[in-house]
């Protein structure tokens, strides 16, 4: 499977009303039925909230997990994976899972990108850390998606601590970036901090959609957030637990909050 681009063009200033939905998760260890199932439920609870699009976080289908391998990779049309797609189509909904894609016999930390119409968009990690590299290839580019009249920047993870991929989404007529991650107790402030600056530099929406509990050996700060295209802190999740954060555009200002989602 080869990965492909979405590319938007640059919308006009003045844009429609827009919700687009961070999805705190707490996964089970490499069930990837059990985290559709998952999926599903928040995505629904997103959508009910006029989501248009939910992004969730890094490898959220498997869990986080350096251990896998190619044989764990997954593909747009895996059978386990029908549920999403049948979620996007019948909510007119953009859903961002994560997962391990393998391309020409190397594994990527991916996203896979299901909507309503047309085939997945598929991204690769751009900028894996130097631990991650031991299991997986870094991607080759960059990856925006249309969102109505938003153009939507996917990130995982470690790409955020490199400014030069908010940059060049932005140069590709990013008015949103969202952030697919697992970040710790001790890297929250930091990320926290550069998507603050990525929103004001480049005039963004950025949402954080973190881990909810433990995974992969790390513990997960939660805290999922959006901060508006001035840089403010908008809304963040429970440290804890499945969550939402829902960012909505209404007359130009974005606004959004944030609410813990319990089974």
């Amino acid at each position: 499977m080869k990965p492909h681009d979405v590319q938007g063009t640059v919308m006009k200033a003045s844009r429609r009303d827009a919700a687009i939905a961070a999805a705190q998760f707490v996964a089970k260890h490499r069930d990837v039925e059990a985290n559709v199932r998952r999926h599903v439920r928040l995505a629904s609870r997103a959508a009910d909230h006029g989501a248009r699009m939910v992004v969730f976080p890094e490898l959220s289908l498997t869990s986080y997990d350096l251990a896998l391998t190619v044989s764990d990779a997954l593909t747009p049309d895996d059978s386990r994976l029908r549920p999403l797609a049948e979620l996007a189509h019948a909510r007119d909904l953009i859903l961002v899972a994560g997962a391990p894609i393998a391309v020409d016999d190397s594994l990527y930390i991916g996203a896979i990108a299901f909507r309503r119409e047309g085939r997945p968009t598929t991204y690769l990690k751009r900028y894996p850390t130097i631990k991650e590299q031991r299991t997986f290839m870094p991607g080759p580019t960059g990856v925006t998606i249309a969102l109505a009249d938003d153009i939507v920047g996917l990130a995982i993870c470690a790409d955020v601590g490199h400014v030069e991929h908010a940059r060049d989404a932005a140069k590709c007529g990013a008015t949103i970036y969202a952030a697919g991650s697992l970040v710790s107790d001790d890297g929250y402030a930091a990320d926290a901090m550069l998507l603050q600056r990525y929103a004001a530099d480049h005039s963004m929406l950025t949402l954080l959609a973190n881990y909810g509990a433990p995974t992969g050996g790390y513990t997960a700060a939660g805290r999922s957030a959006a901060w508006c295209d001035k840089g403010k802190l908008l809304a963040t999740a429970p440290p804890n637990g499945d969550a939402l954060v829902v960012a909505r555009r209404a007359d130009g200002e974005w606004t959004a909050t944030g609410f813990a989602c319990p089974e």
